[in-house]
């Protein structure tokens, strides 16, 4: 995989829909670019499983995992002249939301739409706090008796992935499925080696998970069926722009950030900063003082306990329609991953 498909990985990735709890359309997806590696894979509960390696008691069990899911809104309802009102799924600011072009799910297809705001000309210029949930509504430019929509129905922005200069891609939904291309490349690295995945240190259970956004839901389901040794959450985390904290953040194209919580396997941590330092890799360590609002959290504590650690791509603008990664970031996260595949922890076996 070269860098103008990993880039259309993304790019085709980010534009499927998955809203939380609706994450069918991008599990399909996922499994059909999985097949190509191994037969092993299938969707169950939602999550999206592969299989390498046999599983035997000789060798420990690694979990990688990226979320599936993406920020967005449900419809709550449908007003008399025919707006949507609705309601987050995730966390979204309000503050960017009006005028924002959406994409509304529905049982008979996708309907655009935009998110209503008052011209400036008629506003009186003094209110400047962000809308309630109570004052946004989405126009489809239809009214309620000739509307497709249900209650119910998902929406998500609409901001189809944009190059920017460099190597830096823009869209929505790059929060975490930058992420899920990370792992099908390092996949796809491995497999370009031609070796065998039985001979590895590891047993491996790739997972692209549902609901992260709503609380790691799918994760804990998911890794209570894996019971894994080892498992490493592969999520977004900030990357500095303007106005920010440099210690709260990393840097675009600076590497992949290795996390360091009391919530996370020191030992795996200590693995990948020393892998990089003497492989002169580029990183970034994001410290945490407690858990690390990823799916890692739930992994750590799942029945005996799992150990665990994140590797963060920096993304600017979280959680908005204008996302934006470096590929060398995403490319470094995933020869990283690919190494770990293959090196194993000391005593690993």
């Amino acid at each position: 995989m070269n860098d103008k498909e990993l880039t259309q990985l993304i790019t085709e990735l980010s534009s499927s829909a998955g809203v939380s709890g609706c994450e069918s359309e991008t599990a399909d997806l996922c499994l059909e670019k999985l097949k190509k590696y191994t037969i092993d894979c299938r969707i169950k509960n939602g999550n999206v499983f592969a299989e390498f390696g046999e599983r035997s008691d000789s060798k420990p069990h690694l979990l990688l995992d990226a979320h599936l899911d993406r920020v967005g809104m449900i419809v709550t309802d449908i007003t008399d002249d025919g707006f949507l009102c609705c309601a987050p799924c995730g966390g979204l600011d309000r503050r960017i939301l009006p005028a924002q072009k959406v994409t509304v799910h529905t049982e008979s297809g996708d309907i655009d739409g935009v998110i209503a705001v008052i011209p400036p000309h008629l506003s009186s210029g003094k209110d400047n706090t962000a809308p309630s949930w109570d004052d946004i509504y989405i126009d489809i430019g239809m009214t309620s008796d000739k509307t497709p929509v249900q209650r119910g129905d998902t929406v998500s922005f609409y901001c189809a992935p944009a190059a920017l200069l460099g190597d830096r891609i823009c869209g929505s939904a790059l929060d975490d499925r930058c992420s899920v291309a990370a792992l099908i490349y390092a996949i796809d690295l491995i497999s370009r080696e031609n070796i065998d995945f039985s001979e590895l240190p590891f047993s491996i259970t790739l997972m692209l998970s549902t609901q992260e956004e709503l609380g790691e839901r799918g994760a804990c389901i998911g890794c209570y069926d894996v019971n894994p040794d080892y498992a490493i959450a592969v999520d977004v985390s900030f990357a500095l722009s303007k106005g920010e904290k440099p210690s709260k953040c990393g840097k675009l194209s600076q590497g992949c950030m290795i996390g360091v919580s009391p919530s996370l396997d020191r030992g795996m941590s200590d693995w990948f900063i020393s892998h990089c330092k003497e492989k002169s890799i580029p990183y970034q360590i994001e410290v945490m003082n407690g858990t690390t609002g990823t799916n890692a959290d739930r992994f750590s504590v799942t029945r005996n306990g799992v150990k665990t650690v994140t590797l963060p791509i920096p993304l600017r603008y979280m959680h908005t329609p204008a996302e934006v990664i470096s590929l060398s970031d995403v490319k470094n996260t995933a020869e990283l991953i690919a190494a770990f595949v293959k090196e194993g922890m000391e005593n690993g076996r």
